[in-house]
């Protein structure tokens, strides 16, 4: 995932990937959205995450799961 959105760092949230220039961990993004939570729930829950900054990360995690599913249908 590209490093402008993401970033791991061992002393900020105990290395937990998180919103670049935030202590928000990505899977918190996750649990909202796999619980019955909305996109804008956890917009409203996490004012230091913008819109764009979660949408890019949901694309790129759909970007990298489509390459994923790809490579195990092909190669397998």
């Amino acid at each position: 995932m590209d490093s402008a959105l993401v970033r791991r760092n061992p002393e900020i949230m105990s290395g937990a990937l998180c919103f670049s220039g935030t202590r928000v961990p990505v899977k918190n993004l996750f649990d909202y959205l796999e619980g019955s939570s909305s996109l804008e729930e956890f917009l409203e829950d996490f004012p230091t995450i913008s819109r764009e900054q979660a949408i890019a990360v949901l694309e790129a995690a759909h970007e990298s799961f489509a390459a994923e599913m790809n490579y195990l249908t092909c190669c397998l």
